[in-house]
């Protein structure tokens, strides 16, 4: 009996050694290597930055590290001076973020000389569109970390103390140096008293980490909670109002960063609502945060329902006003025209708004990429957004250029990213999905940091170089592990945005996704009265002579709100990005592609090339067993056969679908179909009514 129950023990903790929830992110190094740390200053930042060289030193036994403040003129904002000696900084975040770089060069085997490291935002934040009640709006991995229900809704506790530690942990080792805590599509609570005592709760727990907290706001806040008869940005009561009210929050929360709005857009309240417009608005608010530093982000996600084509409208509305916003406004702009597609030209609003401070927007979470069930690496998508080129000040204004201070004089430089981030253990539903969580920090800190960089980095801080046989841990030679796990699966990173794209909305297609959820197909989606705009016809365009929304001359017109030569360039089919081509140009079924292919053939193949990607993907993934604990790889397995399903319904619902409208087949070398159309059509229905 004891030998039976000696070898169940010795089981379950052969199991518990392979076991990884994922909590510990790309921080799992650790080390017992002493080393001197050497600084002349003591305070809560600096104290961080100390035990993680403790914690994770893989130098020389008992080297010497100093780091120091100083006055250096070529130091931008949070940068620093690494060398193999230490770290020099103009600010004690400075100092922290070149202790986490210092430790990542050694964890990942990369050069550490002297250098100077700067920023390329002077903010750094992510959006979280957590709701007050714990929901997460396009959240995948559970409910808020900062917001629950129930009778202990504003009760912070331990558990609460510890998880805001690591999450603010995190978010300094990639250089995230802010957070909007609330969803931009605000409840006025927020701004009370009870709910404001918890604000400062987090905030107590992110600043010893260089993280200042910031607020989403409902606009008819001075309405909801202080009672008043307007919110007109321009009645001296509204004024004043929030006057106090920021004096308030600055009394409780000395750093707080300022406020995120959305306003008159998708029924949230603004300015226009007084007869007054954006200017008023964020003016307004602007004057309230100035004497404390505060800044204003103010979204241009902005739409109506009307016949102007929703690619020009945020263009249309916010260029009249440019030069008019105080120096602490910036106008926050998604990477696209529409709303985070798979892939979008970025939006006309980058460069052109040579007077007025612009941010970019992304989207971390994905909504629009397969939620926390596909595996995308969104790293390449931003790359090649922020390298795109605006023309706006000649060749090389790129879209990073023009957003970080370097084309245009702006008071105040940022970036920000809608997180993945929830209660779920590996915080982001999908283990690959915290590659995109690191991915957006690294970018926003150094934004001509390449995606296979990145992916190199994150799987060698993130899976150990290890071998499990049986229940054993047994370490590999290096080049044993960048051979058979390292190189494979970084290039099924660096592959899986494109395959995305290809098998859900190739050659330029957008926003043909399943109503409400976004998950899934859904290309004839438009239910009787719905506004055109947000149906997926309105976008796809596709009749029996062809597919794609005319946005050139002849068109939309919405070309012509991009500078030359790219107008031109984009107003042809025949010089048009054949990755854009269905977003600028309605194009002939039989049109004739570069490969020399048609139009309707080349979409059939790019579906196809999709699905069998993802099927390479676990193969990949399967290869790589050996050399991945057994919960992860689990995990990641399902996930990839769950894409893989989906990839297959999306390649048929919308093949079958266009067919409709082609009259063509789908090449005979291609896989068939094998799902009904009207099954997958009334599979979505069900989905919709239920999510209804």
């Amino acid at each position: 009996m004891k030998s039976i129950l000696s070898v169940i023990v010795l089981f379950f903790l052969s199991l518990g050694l392979n076991a990884d929830n994922g909590h510990q992110l790309w921080l799992r190094s650790k080390s017992n290597i002493p080393v001197q740390v050497v600084n002349k200053r003591s305070s809560a930042i600096l104290t961080i930055a100390r035990q993680e060289l403790q914690h994770a030193w893989q130098g020389e036994a008992n080297q010497t590290v100093v780091l120091g403040l100083t006055r250096d003129k070529q130091i931008k904002g949070d940068g620093f001076r690494l060398s193999a000696e230490g770290v020099h900084a103009n600010t004690e975040r400075g100092i922290l973020y070149g202790v986490y770089e210092l430790l990542r060069r050694q964890q990942t085997g990369q050069a550490i000389r002297d250098e100077l490291v700067n920023p390329s935002w002077e903010n750094r934040l992510l959006n979280h569109w957590d709701n007050l009640d714990g929901t997460v709006e396009r959240g995948y991995a559970g409910h808020s970390i900062f917001w629950r229900a129930g009778n202990d809704s504003l009760t912070v506790t331990p558990e609460d103390l510890k998880l805001w530690e690591a999450y603010a942990r995190a978010n300094a080792s990639i250089g995230i140096n802010g957070s909007v805590l609330n969803n931009v599509n605000a409840s006025p609570k927020v701004l009370s008293a009870a709910y404001l005592n918890r604000v400062k709760a987090i905030a107590d727990v992110l600043r010893p980490y260089g993280i200042k907290t910031y607020l989403s706001i409902n606009f008819a806040s001075p309405m909801v909670i202080g009672r008043l008869s307007t919110a007109d940005p321009l009645n001296a009561e509204v004024v004043d109002w929030w006057k106090n009210k920021t004096k308030e929050i600055y009394t409780l929360i000395p750093d707080f960063g300022g406020f995120l709005v959305k306003a008159n857009s998708e029924g949230q309240p603004g300015p226009q609502d007084f007869g007054r417009n954006h200017v008023d608005g964020a003016n307004l608010l602007a004057d309230a945060l100035n004497p404390y530093g505060g800044l204003v982000m103010w979204r241009a996600f902005v739409y109506n329902p009307s016949d102007e084509d929703r690619a020009k409208q945020a263009y249309n509305e916010f260029m009249p006003f440019d030069g008019q916003f105080r120096d602490n406004v910036i106008i926050q702009v998604k990477n696209g025209p529409i709303d985070f597609q798979p892939r979008e030209p970025f939006s006309p609003l980058f460069g052109a708004m040579k007077q007025t401070p612009v941010m970019a927007e992304l989207q971390v979470t994905q909504e629009y990429l397969g939620h926390s069930i596909h595996l995308v690496f969104l790293a390449p998508m931003w790359e090649e957004f922020l390298h795109s080129d605006t023309w706006q000040e000649g060749e090389g204004s790129t879209v990073a250029r023009a957003t970080d201070g370097s084309l245009f004089k702006q008071k105040h430089t940022a970036i920000a990213g809608v997180a993945n981030i929830g209660l779920d253990d590996n915080w982001c539903g999908h283990d690959f999905a915290q590659a995109n969580w690191y991915a957006y920090g690294r970018q926003a800190w150094d934004s001509s940091l390449s995606s296979e960089q990145i992916a190199d980095e994150w799987l060698k801080l993130t899976f150990s170089r290890s071998l499990f046989v049986e229940g054993d841990q047994e370490v590999v030679l290096p080049m044993e592990w960048d051979l058979n796990f390292l190189k494979p699966v970084k290039q099924m990173m660096l592959n899986s945005h494109q395959a995305a794209v290809d098998y859900m909305m190739p050659l330029g297609l957008h926003h043909i996704f399943a109503a409400h959820h976004h998950y899934g197909p859904g290309p004839w989606w438009a239910p009787k009265g719905m506004r055109k705009d947000w149906t997926p016809p309105y976008y796809h365009q596709a009749d029996s002579e062809g597919i794609g929304f005319d946005r050139t001359a002849s068109g939309s017109g919405a070309v012509s709100q991009y500078h030359e030569p790219l107008q031109s360039q984009l107003s042809s089919p025949e010089t048009c990005p054949e990755a854009l081509l269905l977003w600028f140009h309605h194009v002939s079924w039989d049109y004739k592609m570069k490969n020399g292919r048609t139009l309707w053939n080349e979409l059939c193949y790019r579906y196809d090339q999709g699905v069998q990607q993802v099927r390479q993907f676990q193969k990949v993934w399967d290869q790589a067993e050996r050399y991945v604990d057994r919960d992860r790889f689990g995990r990641v397995q399902q996930r990839l056969r769950d894409q893989s399903l989906n990839a297959v319904e999306w390649k048929d619902a919308c093949l079958l679908y266009f067919q409709q409208y082609s009259q063509r087949p789908i090449p005979y070398d291609l896989e068939r179909p094998v799902n009904n159309l009207d099954d997958l059509i009334e599979k979505d229905q069900r989905t919709i009514r239920a999510y209804e």
